[in-house]
């Protein structure tokens, strides 16, 4: 198998950090890994595949430089605004997981097991957009279920970990939580959100837009319409919770009139979907939860149940690690997508 040259801009991040370790378990065929950062960076050291590497600066050259066929993007969309276009000059693949690209019409939004064939579009502008962490885990759980019923409408709350904040919402919740059992929480100090976490929920993710919603929520509206290719009706509450990693999501889904669901059908179509793992025992309390989730590259669904009044409308937990299936792992499918389908050319 053919071998590529690697970028990961962002390189010390906690997605950054995350490729390091999916790329040795899943054996990405690398010839060369060159991590990228800001200046502030340069000199620190990674280690992936039994290799200690040192650091880059990000500039608009090093891609040229260093021959980088693959660059993953993780160090917000300001950056991939300014250094995306560099990578793709200079004939790179850039797959990007930011929200810089994501709705631009000919840039494509992809989750692999939902719509791989929209990679091929690639070509268009050089570069593929990873979609929102919690877009992701929901429209896997989606996808089996509108091909087998048809939806109309999805209304969802999101329990999201700070992790989604990147290191300074993980550390902010530790520090905060040692406060608490110092004593000294009302003097704790709270930068990466707008209130306290620790003991708190926060039903504020990302900012208000015009209509009432957040921003992180129009971003699960408009993603879920373009990466399943239908304008279905997706309302979203988006809630900051103290969990460290691993987002959680109830979904209601309501499906087409006439819709008789059949839960069994239901359960059938979620195990035969890719990464997709049923988790649904509510009289021995087993369901997905942060801590089955985190550190696994699958989206587990469960209290999987009927509406009490309606035969079309089905309500269901999901839960996913974001750093991971939400970020890190939905790239590196992307690129193995890729890799499949154009690498040879």
């Amino acid at each position: 198998m053919r071998k590529f040259n690697v970028a990961v801009v962002g390189a010390t991040g906690a997605v950054g950090e995350e490729f390091y370790e999916l790329f040795e378990e899943h054996d990405f065929p690398i010839a060369k890994l060159v991590p990228l950062a800001s200046s502030r960076s340069v000199g620190k050291t990674i280690e992936c595949c039994g290799e200690e590497i040192k650091v880059k600066e990000l500039t608009c050259e090093v891609f040229e430089e260093e021959e980088i066929d693959i660059a993953f993007f993780s160090a917000g969309g300001s950056v991939s605004a300014k250094f995306a276009q560099c990578a793709v000059d200079a004939g790179a693949v850039v797959i990007d997981n930011t929200s810089h690209f994501r709705m631009d019409r000919d840039v494509p939004l992809v989750v692999p097991e939902v719509n791989p064939k929209d990679i091929a579009l690639w070509r268009e502008r050089g570069i593929i957009a990873n979609p929102n962490c919690s877009t992701i885990q929901m429209v896997q759980a989606l996808k089996p279920l509108d091909d087998l019923y048809g939806i109309k409408r999805v209304d969802v709350c999101t329990y999201q970990a700070t992790s989604g904040a990147g290191k300074k919402g993980m550390e902010e919740l530790v520090q905060q939580m040692q406060d608490f059992f110092a004593f000294r929480l009302d003097e704790s100090e709270h930068e990466a959100f707008a209130h306290q976490i620790a003991l708190n929920v926060i039903p504020q993710v990302d900012v208000p837009q015009s209509n009432g919603f957040t921003k992180e929520e129009m971003k699960m509206v408009n993603e879920t319409q373009k990466i399943l290719h239908k304008e279905m009706e997706v309302a979203a509450t988006c809630v900051r919770v103290p969990v460290l990693r691993s987002h959680s999501e109830s979904i209601t889904v309501t499906f087409e009139e006439g819709v008789d669901i059949d839960l069994n059908q239901v359960k059938e179509a979620f195990e035969s979907f890719e990464n997709l793992v049923v988790v649904d025992d509510l009289e021995n309390s087993v369901y997905p939860m942060p801590v089955t989730a985190t550190g696994t590259d699958q989206t587990y669904v469960g209290r999987i149940r009927k509406d009490l009044y309606r035969n079309n409308i089905l309500h269901f937990w999901n839960v996913a690690d974001q750093v991971r299936v939400g970020a890190a792992t939905n790239a590196l499918r992307i690129a193995q997508k890729w890799i499949e389908l154009e690498g040879d050319i």
